[in-house]
């Protein structure tokens, strides 16, 4: 099989992934257990064979479509599903927020040809960790599966630029240019999250703050909790949307 998925839609292929900072230190003990979600057989096999060739990196199962893709989740508990937005019987982005309730412990990565912003909010909301454009070389998307499971948020470079482009255009849109602070956070929360949404890794944070990494982590954790969020890239997109980090 060629080392590329190969264009799954007209236009040029994305030059890498953009990624939000690991959090994972050490090396992994054990394989990264995925399960493969498309309705396209040829395209899940083919996955399989590309995916079998990396050692830390363990197929686990597959599913055709969203409501299998739940039924399988609850019973593998795989670390990463890797699944396509749209599905038969039932779509990528519904099944998320059924996954996170069976196998609350499995991170979503969205593999697909839309490249339609709606379906990267709804992504998003449902719960994704990352949201990649099927014409991104097979490579990256071991890498993507590798970064996700260290706890980095993952997205195509063309949908991370028509994200930022939406959220300017939000800013935009109202005079208002204060910095809104988030009601239910502490100050040093408020701090961390600015941080988060600017890209920053945990471990750059730490040192732009002064504090340990391991007081980031537990910042970031409180930060998700308290604010009812999946994860990091959702928090960058409520930092945009109640206008705590402005992009100018």
């Amino acid at each position: 099989m060629a080392d590329s998925f190969g264009p799954m839609r007209d236009g040029d292929a994305d030059d890498g992934v953009v990624g939000m900072g690991p959090d994972a230190d050490s090396p992994r003990k054990e394989p990264i257990r995925v399960l493969v979600v498309d309705d396209h057989a040829l395209f899940r096999r083919g996955l399989e064979i590309v995916l079998a060739a990396e050692e830390d990196i363990q197929v686990v199962g597959e599913a055709g479509d969203g409501a299998e893709a739940v039924e399988k989740a609850a019973d593998l508990l795989p670390d990463i599903v890797l699944m396509d937005v749209r599905m038969p019987k039932r779509g990528g982005i519904e099944a998320c927020t059924s996954i996170k309730e069976v196998a609350p412990s499995a991170k979503i990565i969205m593999l697909t040809i839309s490249d339609e912003e709606a379906d990267l909010y709804d992504a998003i909301k449902a719960g994704a960790t990352g949201y990649l454009l099927k014409e991104i070389s097979t490579d990256e998307v071991a890498t993507a599966i590798r970064a996700v499971a260290d706890g980095q948020s993952q997205i195509s470079p063309s949908m991370a630029s028509k994200l930022l482009t939406e959220f300017k255009s939000m800013i935009q849109r109202t005079d208002e240019r204060r910095l809104v602070p988030a009601p239910r956070l502490t100050d040093r929360e408020l701090e961390v999250l600015k941080l988060v949404a600017t890209g920053m890794n945990n471990r750059d944070i730490a040192k732009e703050l002064f504090i340990s990494e391991n007081t980031v982590k537990n910042h970031v954790r409180n930060i998700l909790e308290k604010l009812q969020l999946h994860s990091r890239m959702e928090a960058v997109v409520y930092a945009m949307r109640e206008k705590i980090l402005e992009i100018r």
